[in-house]
């Protein structure tokens, strides 16, 4: 007889960014679950906001999900399409799916752990090792700041690199790009993301502009919902376009493929909805040969990329791993080395997902963004349901 879900609990840790993602993100929201079953066995997982609903998330999570999932088998593909169907008419995804995460990583986490192995043990591990590319939230860096940092990345061993544009003068986006290609040479790949931040004349006259200094990637010139634009854009872009962080079900990104909008999809794990829906979501992108490139939560996306059938490279934003910010209670399940002239990464092969975070909690009123990044890390305020 299979398991069955006896309980849900969650708790809220907001921690400051070591190097802050400028006014709008200065911290990160984890919402950390922990799922029992009535055979004893407990699974953990989590959901993750860096901005936008930590608050809501957390609450989807105590008042409708785990009410909701009381006595299902504890069975992560079950479960996801269950509750899909359950929160639906909240939305299609966002804050729903991001909060299904919590679950679905807890399940796998749980299976994982009942078979004394690592999530990308028992999915199968496909790759020795991925790829990992330096990257960087730095719209907001000094030009002399974003060579310092390209110079880190080159220093790391990376052989591809992300930077930010969207200035309001497109002579100032040329000018980092510019920069940073001039230190990273002519043989490192270089992509940009726009962050939603042009609309479709600006992003064709960027791409006369930025085009020169051999872009790998587009990155979500604009916004991420307008299908039209982007099949537009692509059928006359010299320069690939990427999307998907801000895509959050399979069949909006089935709209993207099937419109030819895109050439490379990055899902982010939990933004999805948690690893169920991300396989399902590249074997759709392989059964169409449309590249994938995972986006973000290294820790996470780091474990699934070793189990692909294709090779992708990982992103690594500077000094925001979960790691970095001191909010794990164990080392990272995933390292990063430089092998060779190369950044790669590769699994520690630790049970479950392979990490817990850390229970330490700020003194009572304190305010983790009234600090500076280097007096924060692991100075945390958490918010809890038990």
């Amino acid at each position: 007889m299979s398991a069955r879900i006896t309980g849900l609990t969650t708790r809220l840790i907001t921690v400051p960014l070591l190097r802050s993602w400028g006014a709008e993100a200065p911290e990160n929201h984890v919402i950390v679950t922990e799922l029992t079953t009535d055979d004893g066995g407990t699974g953990h997982g989590f959901s993750w906001t860096p901005t936008i609903g930590p608050h809501a998330v957390k609450a989807l999570l105590d008042h409708d999900i785990a009410p909701f999932i009381l006595g299902l088998e504890a069975n992560a593909e079950i479960v996801w399409d269950q509750l899909w169907k359950r929160l639906h008419e909240a939305g299609g995804g966002g804050l729903t799916t991001i909060a299904m995460s919590g679950v679905d990583l807890a399940l796998w986490d749980l299976k994982a752990r009942q078979a004394g192995t690592s999530v990308t043990g028992l999915l199968g591990q496909r790759q020795e090792s991925v790829e990992v590319y330096g990257s960087g939230v730095n719209l907001h860096y000094t030009v002399e700041q974003l060579v310092e940092q390209a110079q880190r990345w080159v220093a790391a061993g990376h052989n591809a690199v992300k930077i930010k544009v969207g200035k309001p003068e497109l002579r100032e986006d040329a000018e980092r790009v510019a920069a940073v290609r001039q230190v990273i040479g002519p043989d490192r790949l270089l992509m940009i993301d726009a962050n939603q931040r042009w609309d479709l004349a600006h992003t064709f006259r960027a791409l006369d502009v930025l085009g020169e200094y051999g872009l790998e990637w587009l990155e979500e010139p604009i916004r991420a919902d307008d299908l039209w634009a982007y099949r537009r854009l692509r059928k006359h872009s010299p320069v690939p376009i990427a999307l998907g962080e801000n895509v959050h079900t399979i069949y909006r990104f089935r709209d993207f493929i099937e419109a030819e909008a895109v050439d490379i999809i990055q899902p982010n794990i939990v933004r999805v909805g948690g690893i169920t829906p991300f396989r399902r979501i590249v074997e759709l992108a392989r059964t169409n040969s449309i590249r994938v490139a995972p986006h973000l939560l290294p820790e996470l996306s780091g474990q699934l990329a070793l189990t692909l059938a294709e090779a992708v490279s990982v992103e690594d934003v500077e000094d925001a791993s979960f790691e970095q910010l001191g909010i794990l209670a164990g080392p990272s399940p995933v390292r990063i080395s430089n092998n060779t002239g190369r950044s790669l990464l590769s699994s520690t092969g630790r049970q479950g997902l392979g990490f817990d975070f850390t229970g330490k909690q700020s003194a009572p009123g304190s305010s983790a963004s009234e600090n500076s990044a280097s007096e924060n890390k692991g100075n945390l305020i958490e918010y809890s349901n038990s």
